[in-house]
C-alpha cells in the first residue's frame, strides 16, 4: 500500500513538473527556434585573391613564394624572363637616339639654311643700293646729255656752231639713253620681280623669299621626326610598363594557401598563378526579417569565439535578402509563420588575434 501511494506521488510530481516546464517554455521562449534566433554561430572566412600577370606572359624564372607563407603588401611573389623585353626597349632607346641626331642634324641645316638667306638678302640689300647709285647717275647724265643737244640744236639752226658738234651731242645723248637702259635692266634683275619702292628696308625679294620659305619648310620634316619620336617613346613607356609587370608583387598583407604554377613553366597572360588569403575576415549570419529592421549596414556587432570565448569587434558591411534555403519555413510556434532570412555580412576589426575557420557567436540579444 505504501508502494502505491509512493508510486502515485512520484507520478503527480512528474507531471507537476512537464506542466510547470511547459508553461517556462511558453512565457519564456526557450525553445530550439527561439534559441536559434537569438544565437547565431558562423565560421570566419578570410577573402582571397588570385593573382596573375597583367597582360603579359612568358617562362617563369623565380617561384619566390611557397605555400603557407605569410607575405608584407609589395613583397616579389613571382618573376617572368626579361629578356625579349629589354631587347625591345634598348633598340626603341637606339631609335630614339638615332631621331635625336637626325632632328639636331636637319635644326642645324635649317638655321645654316636660314643665315644663309639673310646673309644672301643683305648682300642683295647691298647690290640694289648700290644699282639704284647707277641708275640715278645714268639719269643724271642722260638729262645733261638732253640739255646739251638742245643747246648745240638750237646752235646750229643759228649757225653759231658746226653740224658735226650736234652730231657729236646725238652720239652722247643715245649713249646716255642706252646706259640708262642698261643699269634699270640691271636694277629689276636684282629686284627679281619686286617692286622698288625706294626703300631697302620695307623691300621684298620673291627669290629671298622663296629660299626663306625652302629654308623654313625643313621644320615641317623636323615636325614629322618630332612625332615619330613622340611615337617611340610612347611604345618605350608601354615596354618599360609591361617589363615592371613581368615582377608580380603581392597586392596586401596576406597568406599564400596556393603556389599555381611552378618556376620554368610557361605563364599565359591574365591566368592565375598563386591563390592570397587577405587579412580582410568576415562571417556571415542570417536574421529574420524583425531582427533585419533593427540592424544598418555601418553598425558594430561583438562576437565571441567559441573555442577560447574571446570578444571581437567587428562592423556590417553587407545587410541584404538572403537566398531561399535560410527562410524560416512553416514555423508557427510562439507565433511566428513563415518569415524571409536576411544575410548580414560582419567584418571583424583587422588587428584581431584569430584564424581564419574559427567559430563564433553572436547574440542578438
Amino acid at each position: 500500500m505504501n508502494s502505491r501511494k509512493k508510486a502515485q506521488k512520484a507520478g503527480i510530481f512528474l507531471i507537476v513538473v512537464f506542466i510547470i516546464s511547459g508553461l517556462v517554455l511558453m512565457y519564456t521562449g526557450n525553445d530550439a527556434i527561439i534559441l536559434g534566433a537569438e544565437k547565431k554561430d558562423s565560421i570566419l572566412t578570410a577573402e582571397q585573391i588570385k593573382l596573375a600577370f597583367d597582360s603579359v606572359g612568358g617562362r617563369m624564372i623565380n617561384e619566390a613564394v611557397k605555400e603557407g607563407q605569410n607575405v608584407k603588401a609589395g613583397e616579389i611573389v613571382m618573376e617572368l624572363d626579361p629578356t625579349d623585353t629589354d631587347l625591345s626597349i634598348e633598340k626603341l632607346k637606339t631609335q630614339i637616339a638615332q631621331l635625336d641626331a637626325q632632328i639636331k642634324s636637319t635644326s642645324g641645316s635649317m638655321n645654316i639654311n636660314l643665315f644663309k638667306v639673310s646673309n644672301d638678302e643683305q648682300q642683295s640689300f647691298r647690290q640694289i643700293d648700290a644699282q639704284r647709285a647707277l641708275v640715278n647717275s645714268a639719269r643724271a647724265t642722260l638729262r645733261n646729255a638732253e640739255i646739251d643737244y638742245n643747246r648745240k640744236a638750237t646752235l646750229v639752226n643759228e649757225g653759231a656752231i658746226a653740224k658735226a658738234q650736234l652730231d657729236d651731242a646725238i652720239m652722247t645723248l643715245n649713249v646716255a639713253r642706252a646706259n640708262v637702259q642698261n643699269q634699270e635692266q640691271q636694277l629689276e634683275r636684282l629686284l627679281a620681280g619686286g617692286v622698288d619702292t625706294g626703300y631697302t628696308n620695307n623691300l621684298s625679294l620673291p627669290t629671298i623669299e622663296q629660299e626663306r620659305a625652302a629654308a623654313r619648310n625643313v621644320e615641317n620634316d623636323i615636325d614629322a621626326l618630332n612625332q615619330s619620336k613622340k611615337s617611340l617613346e610612347i611604345q618605350l613607356q608601354e615596354l618599360e610598363i609591361a617589363k615592371s609587370r613581368l615582377t608580380l608583387h603581392a597586392p596586401e598583407d596576406g597568406k599564400i594557401i596556393s603556389v599555381l604554377s611552378k618556376q620554368g613553366e610557361m605563364i599565359s597572360p591574365n591566368v592565375p598563378v598563386v591563390l592570397l588569403e587577405t587579412r580582410r575576415i568576415y562571417y556571415d549570419i542570417y536574421v529574420s526579417e524583425e531582427q533585419a529592421v533593427k540592424l544598418r549596414e555601418g553598425d558594430e556587432i561583438t562576437c565571441r569565439t567559441i573555442a577560447d570565448d574571446k570578444e571581437i569587434k567587428g562592423t556590417i558591411r553587407l545587410l541584404t535578402q538572403a537566398p531561399g534555403f535560410a527562410d524560416l519555413k512553416q514555423s508557427r510556434e510562439k507565433g511566428q509563420s513563415d518569415l524571409s532570412a536576411f544575410q548580414v555580412r560582419i567584418y571583424i576589426s583587422p588587428d584581431s588575434d584569430v584564424l581564419a575557420g574559427q567559430t563564433v557567436r553572436v547574440d542578438l540579444n
